[in-house]
């Protein structure tokens, strides 16, 4: 069985994703991910390398800490 994907909000750093990840882009190619099933994604918007985390900000100062809360339900759909 595989186990569920787990998104981890670091403070002031990036999105860290485990799992059996598939990353698409915009047209829905995927990206090649090497065999990892662990990334980090950008939440800075200043890695050269997006949408994966280069440790740039720690260089920039990102400042972005996140609790978990619960979301209001989604809006009925018409």
């Amino acid at each position: 069985m595989d186990e569920p994907v787990t998104v981890v909000c670091n403070p002031n750093g990036p999105l860290r994703v485990t799992g059996n990840i598939i990353i698409k882009d915009a047209q829905g190619k995927e990206f090649g991910l090497g065999g990892r099933t662990t990334v980090s994604l950008c939440r800075c918007g200043q890695a050269q390398n997006k949408p994966f985390c280069d440790g740039s900000h720690a260089r920039t100062g990102f400042q972005s800490v996140v609790e978990a809360r619960e979301l209001p339900p989604p809006p009925p759909k018409p």
